[in-house]
Formats: structure tokens, C-alpha cells, sequence
């Protein structure tokens, strides 16, 4: 578990093995980059802790933890605590007590947070304007963004830009390069592993120490590469329509993954996780990967002049939920199952 170290009489807070050397009674120590925000910390210039992974809410009640998951998928880039607690059916009184306690935080803090970190680490990674900086960061304007930024960093976007290291740049040979952080122990080679054996074909595929795989953005397909970095980063590289909310397809290959130490590897979403559990309970691992190709190449959208044997996305809960499974070789209650779960929404 990381630990973060914040010294109160300089007001900074650091990741593991900074150099710094403070007196061990001016120091605070905190889980969370963003419970060292909210306690009025801010980040250190030197060991730069936005650019480690933090795990959110490992040990917090399951009621925080689906609340963190909804803030990650975007909850609150357009919605409030209130639309959050609704959503759980709580009050965001209780919600936010709930976040206090556990996690140091409240709901709107931890989301500022991660957006913040996401816009550094891409300041930092790519050559993005500021205002494409923002927009995939989750944010609803330049001004939010600018005064964000200042309030989690002290400084502007620009000003934070002009602070970048003359090693941050990554190139990309095409696409968009970025840092995916991890949290160790991590072993990439493992989780690359697991991802060949589940490997849907048409959508995903693993060649040597690179996995690959194609997504969908509002109708518009896109894909993704991941390849390992150095030992506490991966090598994100991602071929979209367009770079708004890039953040959350950032946060969901976290997810995928396991990067923050949870878990992984896992399907990219709940709804195609959900019908790869159907086929596995009816059939096997195995045959559950084949009758996922084959809905992927019956029903998913085509994705022409990819390599590496891409060639779909993985359809929608829509589309599957009227389509015809049989006629692709689905035994009937199987078919029936699955298109259940995407007319009713019980993946969610």
C-alpha cells in the first residue's frame, strides 16, 4: 500500500522514497494523494506523487467502494453528490461522512483529485493543448480546469507544462503515448497471460509482451496498446476518434488491468464481462472465448484496415439484446439469457 508523506511545517506531501528528510513529528501520513489534497497539502516538485497509482477505497465498505467505481466512470464531471447519493439511495449527508471516514475525502474531492493527476500526467506525457488537456480530463471548461489546477498544484496548466522534465515527452510511432501507473508488486508478464488465454478474437490480441484491443466512443471505434514501461509504470498508447474524456477510458484499462493492486485481469466493461460469465457457466472457458468471436464478428461493428488480427468491436447491450444468438450457433437458453441481461440492464 502506498503511503503518502505530508510535512506540516512546509506544507508538501511526498510519495515513497523521496529524499526529503523531515522530522519524524512534522509528518502526516496519508493513503491517498487526494486525502494529503484535502488536508491542504500539495505536491511535491521533486518526486512528483501524482505519478504513482493509488489504490481507492481497498479496505472502505462496499457502499464507498461502488460509489468510488461511479466516480471513476464520470459520475461527477456533469453530476453532483446529490445525483451520486441518488444513485446509491443514500443521502450525500451520509455519503460524504461515509467518504470522510474512510477514505479522507469527500466524494467531489477524490473526483477533483483524479481528474487534477490525470491532466498533470498528460501536461507532463504529451504535447496536447491545454484546452485538449482539459476536455480529456474530465473537465467542463477552461476556467474549472484552470482553477483546479491551481488549487491542487498551485499553479496554471501552462506554468505546470513549463515545468516538465526534458525526459516526460513520450514519443508515439502514431496515436497518443501516456503513463499508466501501477501499483506494486505487479507482474505484467502474468497479467498479459491471463489476458492471451481470454483473448477475445476480432477484439483483443496479445503478441509478445503487448496487448491490444478495440473499443468503441460514441459509435466511433478506437484501440488501445499497452506494453510495459519500467517498473512502476506501463505504456499506454491509445488511437481514438477524439481525446474528450479521455480519462475514463484511462480508468477503465486501470481497471481491466488491476494496476491499482485490486485485481486483474478483467473484461473491459461489466456488460461484456457479464456475457463471458454467461458462456463460462454454460460451456467452459474455452468454448465461452470462441462464442464471444463469433458474437463479435456476427454482431459487432466492423473495424477495417487494423492489424494484429482486429477487426470488430465487441457489440453493445442493444444490439445484443434484440439480435439473433441462435442463428450464430448460441444454444437457445444461453441466447436467452443473454439477451435478458442486455434488455434489462442487470450488467450494471
Amino acid at each position: 500500500m502506498t503511503m503518502f508523506s505530508a510535512v506540516v511545517t512546509t506544507g508538501i506531501y511526498c510519495r515513497p522514497g523521496c529524499g526529503a528528510r523531515p522530522l519524524a513529528e512534522n509528518v502526516r501520513t496519508f493513503e491517498m494523494a487526494a486525502a494529503a489534497e484535502a488536508a491542504g497539502f500539495r505536491a511535491c516538485l521533486r518526486c512528483r506523487p501524482y505519478r504513482v497509482a493509488s489504490p481507492v477505497g481497498a479496505d472502505a465498505p462496499e457502499l464507498v467502494c461502488q460509489a468510488v467505481q461511479l466516480i471513476i466512470r464520470g459520475v461527477l464531471d456533469e453530476g453532483n453528490e446529490a445525483a451520486l447519493g441518488e444513485r446509491l439511495a443514500v443521502s450525500p449527508r451520509h455519503l460524504r461522512r461515509l467518504f470522510r471516514d474512510h477514505l479522507g475525502v469527500t466524494p467531489d474531492q477524490l473526483a477533483r483529485s483524479r481528474r487534477a493527476h490525470f491532466a498533470r500526467r498528460m501536461l507532463d506525457d504529451t504535447e496536447l493543448s491545454v484546452a485538449d488537456v482539459a476536455f480529456a480530463s474530465g473537465f467542463g471548461s477552461l476556467r474549472q480546469f484552470n482553477r483546479e489546477m491551481r488549487e491542487v498544484f498551485r499553479a496554471s496548466p501552462r506554468e505546470l507544462r513549463g515545468r516538465r522534465r526534458r525526459s516526460d515527452r513520450l514519443a508515439a510511432d502514431g496515436g497518443l503515448a501516456m503513463r499508466l501507473p501501477v501499483q506494486q508488486p505487479f507482474d505484467w508478464d502474468k497479467v498479459v497471460a491471463g489476458l492471451a488465454e481470454g483473448a477475445v478474437p476480432g477484439v483483443e490480441s496479445v503478441e509478445g509482451r503487448v496487448y491490444r484491443r478495440t473499443i468503441g466512443l460514441d459509435g466511433g471505434p478506437g484501440m488501445l496498446e499497452v506494453h510495459p514501461g519500467s517498473e512502476d509504470h506501463l505504456v499506454l498508447r491509445a488511437h481514438l476518434p477524439y481525446w474528450e474524456g479521455l480519462i475514463h477510458v484511462v480508468e477503465r484499462v486501470g481497471l481491466m488491468l488491476g494496476v491499482d493492486g485490486q485485481g486483474g485481469p478483467d473484461s473491459w466493461g461489466p456488460f461484456e464481462g457479464t456475457v463471458r460469465a454467461v458462456l463460462s457457466t454454460d460451456g467452459g472457458s474455452t468454448w465461452a472465448r470462441e462464442q464471444l468471436g463469433a458474437i463479435a464478428r456476427n454482431f459487432g461493428q466492423p473495424v477495417p484496415g487494423l492489424t494484429h488480427g482486429l477487426t470488430h468491436l465487441f457489440p453493445s447491450a442493444e444490439v445484443l439484446a434484440s439480435a439473433d444468438l441462435v442463428a450464430a450457433g448460441l444454444p437457445e437458453p444461453t441466447a436467452d439469457t443473454i439477451r435478458t441481461c442486455a434488455a434489462t440492464g442487470r450488467w450494471t
